[in-house]
C-alpha cells in the first residue's frame, strides 16, 4: 500500500498523541484508529483494526510497565482481569475479522460521543478508592469487566482504555491511579489477544505500524510519567478537543457532509 509522506507524518503524529493521551487516562485509541480510518480509506477494516492494535501493543507495554513498577497493583484483581480481557479480546477480534467497512465508522462515532460526554460531566473521577465488592464478588466484578471491555476492544477498540478505567472506578471503587494502572496491564492483554487473530492473517501493514509503535511508545512513557507526576487534569482538555474534532469529522462522513 502506497502512502504519501504527509499522510505518514500525520498518522505519526497521531500515534505519539494516542500513546500518550492512552497512557494519561485512557482512549488514545479514540485518537489513533480515526486517524486510521482517515488516512486510509481504502483499506479494509481487518488492516485498520491490525495495525492500530500493532502499535498500541508497544506503546501499552511500555505505559504498563511504568506503571507496574511505580504503583505495584494488587495482583488479586490484574491477573483476573488481564486474563478474562485476553479471552474476550480474542473472541472479539475474531468478530473484527467479519465486520463490513460500512459499519464501522458509526460505531466509533457512538463510542466517541460517549466516552466524550463521560469525560466532559464526569471532570473528577476516583479521588479515593473505596473498594465495593470483597472476595468472590470482587473477583466476578472483575472477571465480568474484563471480557465485556476486552471483546468490544478486540471488535471495535477505540475509548478501552478508558472504559477500562471507567469501570474499575465506577463499578469497583477504585481511585483513578490505580484504575489506570490496571487498566494498562488489561489493555495488554487484550492487545496481545487481537495480534494473535490479526498477524497470522497477514492483515497488519507493517511499515506504517512500526513507525507508529515507534511514536507510541514515546508518547505513551511520556504520559504514564506525567501521569503519576502531575495527574491528568491539563490532559482532559486537550483529550475533549481531539474528540470532539473526530466527533465532527467522523459524524460528517457518517451524515454525508463530506
Amino acid at each position: 500500500m502506497e502512502l504519501s509522506p504527509t499522510v505518514v507524518a500525520l498518522l505519526v503524529l497521531a500515534a505519539l498523541a494516542a500513546g500518550f493521551v492512552d497512557a494519561v487516562v485512557g482512549g488514545g485509541g479514540l485518537i489513533q484508529l480515526p486517524a486510521l480510518l482517515i488516512g486510509l480509506p481504502g483499506a479494509s477494516v481487518v488492516q485498520i483494526a491490525a495495525t492500530n492494535k500493532l502499535a498500541s501493543f508497544c506503546g501499552t507495554s511500555i505505559s504498563a510497565a511504568t506503571y507496574f513498577r511505580r504503583m505495584r497493583p494488587d495482583p488479586r484483581t490484574f491477573l483476573p482481569l488481564m486474563l478474562a480481557a485476553f479471552v474476550g479480546s480474542f473472541g472479539g477480534a475474531l468478530v473484527a475479522s467479519l465486520m463490513p467497512r460500512s459499519a464501522f465508522d458509526p460505531i466509533i462515532l457512538v463510542a466517541l460521543v460517549l466516552v466524550g460526554s463521560y469525560v466532559w460531566f464526569k471532570p473528577s473521577v476516583g479521588s479515593l478508592t473505596q473498594l465495593r465488592f470483597s472476595g468472590g464478588k470482587h473477583v466476578s466484578a472483575v472477571l465480568m469487566t474484563g471480557i465485556a471491555v476486552g471483546f468490544y476492544d478486540g471488535a471495535i477498540g477505540p475509548g478501552t482504555g478508558s472504559f477500562f478505567v471507567f469501570a474499575l472506578v465506577g463499578l469497583l471503587g477504585y481511585d483513578f491511579l490505580q484504575a489506570s494502572a490496571k487498566a494498562k496491564l488489561a489493555n495488554w492483554a487484550t492487545n496481545l489477544a487481537a495480534l494473535v487473530v490479526f498477524v497470522p492473517q497477514g492483515a497488519v501493514i507493517w511499515h506504517l505500524a512500526l513507525m507508529m509503535a515507534a511514536a507510541n511508545i514515546i508518547g505513551g512513557y511520556a504520559g504514564a510519567r506525567v501521569a503519576m507526576a502531575r495527574g491528568a487534569r491539563f490532559v482532559r482538555i486537550f483529550f475533549l478537543v481531539v474528540v470532539t474534532a473526530l466527533v465532527v469529522r467522523l459524524g460528517g462522513g457518517v451524515l454525508g457532509l463530506w
